[in-house]
């Protein structure tokens, strides 16, 4: 009875503080009321005392401060968390500021910091050579895998006045693989979508230089070995865990999904397929 009685106050925190916390208009003092009776003025504040507490809550499981700006909480270690190269808000409507705060300065960096701790004492290649071998270690694998999914995805997206098009030779190898641009972006929703649970989608350059596209579950991406997905060399990738969406879209990923697709950074990506992926080269990652 006690789990379900924090199950429901957590419910009922999300759903107050999902508009109390971030758009909702303070309650008017006492003061700018007017004349208002005693008893009224212990029910403004109980209901005052309610929200906050519910706030806290709710903001407290995210692990944010109430009251504070996000912070990254960064550990001394190898590897560091690369700053976005743009605002939180850059990518609204299709990924709200919250969701990015979170994303970028909570999750990724609880990545970094435990990929930190497994080389804590010890030399450590870079993240993207990190990649062949992490599938030896859990620590690694889920945490130095996170790191590098995080990082290429921040670096592949930018404000949707920015997204662009595939280069030509991008383009043209779209068109070879797939048929066309609209076709390629049917089968990497749908392989997206149909990502059981956690994890991520893929578009990359197989080793006969063709484009393909799969996912992987978790922090797995396709430059481990082993990954038990199609072989290739990722130039794009989309993260379908639900805290890339959630607070936005709740269960709507295909919506998610959508919308991905208009704050993709073509020229990024073209610069991954054409001077990494095509030479067969892994495309490395800040951090």
């Amino acid at each position: 009875r006690g789990g379900m009685f924090v199950k429901s106050i957590l419910a009922v925190g999300i759903a107050a503080s999902t508009v109390d916390a971030f758009s909702a208009p303070a309650l008017p003092t006492l003061s700018a009321r007017g004349a208002t009776s005693p008893a009224v003025a212990l029910r403004m504040t109980e209901q005052s005392s309610r929200r906050g507490a519910l706030n806290a809550l709710f903001l407290g499981g995210l692990g944010l401060a109430v009251g504070a700006p996000a912070s990254s909480h960064a550990e001394g270690g190898p590897y560091k968390l690369p700053p976005l190269p743009y605002d939180y808000a850059a990518l609204e409507p299709a990924i709200d500021e919250m969701t990015m705060k979170i994303h970028h300065d909570k999750h990724h960096q609880a990545y970094v910091n435990n990929v930190n701790k497994a080389f804590e004492g010890k030399s450590a290649p870079s993240i993207t050579e990190l990649q062949k071998d992490a599938m030896k270690s859990p620590a690694i694998r889920n945490n130095g895998g996170g790191h590098y999914n995080h990082a290429l995805f921040w670096s592949t997206l930018s404000p949707v006045a920015n997204s662009g098009k595939p280069s030509p030779a991008l383009q043209k190898a779209i068109d070879a693989s797939f048929g066309s641009t609209d076709k390629m972006v049917e089968a990497f929703s749908g392989c997206a979508a149909k990502r059981f649970g956690s994890g991520w989608a893929w578009l990359g350059v197989s080793p006969e230089g063709k484009l393909v596209i799969d996912s992987t579950p978790n922090q797995d991406n396709p430059l481990m070995e082993g990954a038990g997905c199609a072989k290739m060399i990722p130039v794009l990738g989309l993260d379908v865990w639900e805290h890339a969406y959630y607070l936005k879209y709740q269960n709507k990923r295909p919506e998610y999904i959508k919308a991905f697709f208009s704050v993709i950074n073509w020229s990024v990506v073209s610069k991954n397929y054409e001077e990494y992926a095509a030479k067969g080269t892994p495309v490395p990652v800040q951090g």
